[in-house]
């Protein structure tokens, strides 16, 4: 965006699992995408298809693949909040009718890549953005600690490169990417460009260092992480891996030391009865039933016995944004809203 003779650049950091978020926003510059909106995107494409099967498969919804796909997952996002191209195409198609193809498709395979106004990359579980600003390319990655700038010349070197390492391209067509606005991002997050092409370190013009506090960014249970701070000299890979290890964190909440046993689990005729689907280290799926006034430390100690390990080091997540579980062991399971949740189980 331009303030008077000043450009700036709206640059997001690297927060939990949320860079899908992170993409798009620095993709329009503006914090115009929620994780909330993207996750309501994704269960109204997952009850879409599901009706689609529903209408079109031969038994309907008791047929074989019906049953199947109900069953399984959120295909447009995962536990950890990592959203799927789906969704990011039809956020941007519904909010400011731009469309995402691939780089790869036969239409658009002979357009010079400087024709194009941004391009979102994705490899495995992260996001980014390359966006043109005030005709200069920008790679706007959220693991980055500051916008960089592409050269014209070597942009196409620069898109091969990506593609080379793994990552898939999507370019920006349809409507022009809209015009910023600082009153419409958040304001840590914005450089100016005049610092950013002469090398200096600080953010929002010269009065904020957006990043003295790199590592106490928010995490998706709303808790703050430690991430170490010397982040200069490591690659973009490594970059990547701190931030999503630092999402993984355990809470530092302490828990008092419950008297909870593991009962035979209740048939499925009694009263006060709620369901809990798990997802095991092992990527296995479990379901088992448990009595509402249960404590949810009972919930870990089932899973301790599914794993054979009786390591303290088990994390259980559940809900979306997915939460850290640890702070409710002493709350029951009906308190805590896990009738019919899927819980995420890793061994840290």
């Amino acid at each position: 965006m331009s303030d008077g003779e000043e450009t700036w650049i709206y640059h997001e950091r690297q927060q939990a699992m949320l860079c899908g978020q992170h993409a798009l926003n620095n993709l329009v510059q503006s914090c115009a995408f929620t994780p909330e909106g993207l996750a309501q995107i994704a269960y109204t494409l997952n009850n879409m298809e599901l009706k689609f099967m529903a209408d079109n498969n031969e038994g309907g919804t008791s047929s074989k693949d019906y049953l199947q796909r109900a069953a399984e997952e959120n295909q447009f996002v995962d536990a950890s909040g990592n959203f799927s191209i789906e969704v990011l195409r039809t956020a941007l198609q519904n909010q400011f009718s731009i469309s995402l193809p691939s780089i790869l498709q036969e239409n658009m395979r002979n357009v010079e890549v400087t024709h194009f106004e941004g391009f979102i990359c994705n490899k495995e579980s992260h996001w980014f953005a390359v966006r043109k600003i005030n005709d200069l390319y920008w790679n706007l990655n959220s693991t980055l600690e500051r916008p960089e700038k592409i050269s014209h010349f070597r942009l196409a070197a620069e898109i091969q490169s990506f593609q080379a390492s793994g990552y898939s391209v999507f370019c920006v067509d349809g409507a022009p990417l809209p015009a910023s606005s600082r009153e419409q991002g958040m304001p840590q997050y914005w450089w100016r460009e005049d610092d950013l092409i002469a090398g200096k370190s600080s953010g929002a013009g010269g009065t904020v260092d957006p990043w003295s506090n790199v590592g106490q960014g928010m995490r998706l249970d709303g808790l703050s992480n430690a991430l170490n701070n010397n982040i200069d000299g490591l690659s973009e890979e490594e970059m990547l891996q701190m931030a999503l290890a630092a999402s993984m964190q355990d809470t530092t909440t302490t828990i008092e030391k419950t008297n909870a046993t593991l009962k035979p689990e209740p048939n499925g005729d009694e009263k006060n009865i709620v369901r809990i689907q798990f997802r095991l280290p092992d990527g296995k799926k479990v379901v088992r039933r448990f009595h509402d006034h249960e404590l949810v430390d009972v919930v870990y100690l089932y899973v301790k016995e599914q794993i054979g390990s009786n390591s303290q080091q088990l994390e259980l997540r559940a809900g979306f944004p997915p939460k850290d579980l640890n702070s409710l062991r002493n709350d029951t399971v009906l308190n805590a809203k896990l009738s019919g949740e899927l819980i995420q189980c890793r061994l840290r």
